[in-house]
């Protein structure tokens, strides 16, 4: 188990960072709305008198602190991945139990990431070749304290693991229950990359729609991405 004091803390900003996301889900109201995010309760049940089906889209909201929520347009980007966390869709920081906002230093670095853990995913249900799910890129700004993995300490590589989950999600939860902003780390996926996993919403800002993208899977690996905007399609190296 790595301990938690030996992680030294960073000021990270980043501007014109880079989420990659799935592209079926749509914008939720009551995240994009300009009401406080303390009046939340209060909205939502109103609207539940004719809307029952209303906590289905915007999840477990009590996951997310009042005062850490965000709201505002593009805000559903942010607060999504937190209320709608699962233990089916664990993750390198996260058991599942709990949700982080991942974000790349860059596209190639959000591109190679998702790219990844789809491929994962294909291989996974046996997915015949082909174009597959339909991607959006989200451009935002990083501005928060960060617990630090990328110093090289040899009692952190085990967070670090390209495969092996198990002591990153014990850190993960270790850094939430100390009351963490979340981490910043050296991309697994793309040599020179760093990503951020935020613990909370309110360290990202004024997210905003970027390109439209296709994944292709080759039966092994997602090989290709296509711009829907220009139809140019760009191979992805291994």
């Amino acid at each position: 188990m790595i301990d938690i004091a030996t992680v030294p803390v960073a000021k990270v900003e980043w501007r014109n960072a880079v989420r990659i996301i799935r592209s079926v889900f749509p914008p939720i109201d009551l995240f994009e709305d300009i009401a406080d995010p303390a009046d939340w309760p209060l909205l939502i049940s109103a609207e539940q008198k004719t809307n029952p089906r209303l906590m289905e889209t915007i999840g477990a909201l009590d996951l997310v602190p009042t005062a850490r929520r965000v709201a505002g347009p593009g805000a559903s980007y942010l607060m999504a991945p937190f209320t709608h966390a699962s233990a089916d869709r664990p993750s390198r920081f996260s058991d599942g139990s709990f949700g982080i906002l991942y974000v790349g230093d860059s596209f190639e670095v959000a591109l190679f990431e998702t790219a990844h853990h789809h491929g994962r995913f294909m291989a996974r249900t046996n997915e015949l070749a082909g174009w597959t799910s339909q991607f959006l890129e989200i451009v935002l700004e990083i501005s928060a304290e960060l617990h630090d993995l990328r110093g090289g300490n040899p009692s952190h590589l085990a967070a670090l693991d390209p495969d092996d989950y198990a002591q990153s999600q014990t850190l993960g939860a270790q850094l939430r229950a100390a009351g963490s902003n979340g981490l910043v780390y050296p991309s697994l996926r793309y040599e020179g990359g760093q990503c951020v996993g935020l613990l909370y919403p309110d360290g990202a800002t004024n997210p905003i729609q970027g390109r439209r993208l296709d994944y292709h899977w080759d039966g092994a690996r997602v090989d290709m991405y296509r711009d829907l905007a220009s139809d140019h399609v760009y191979r992805i190296e291994s």
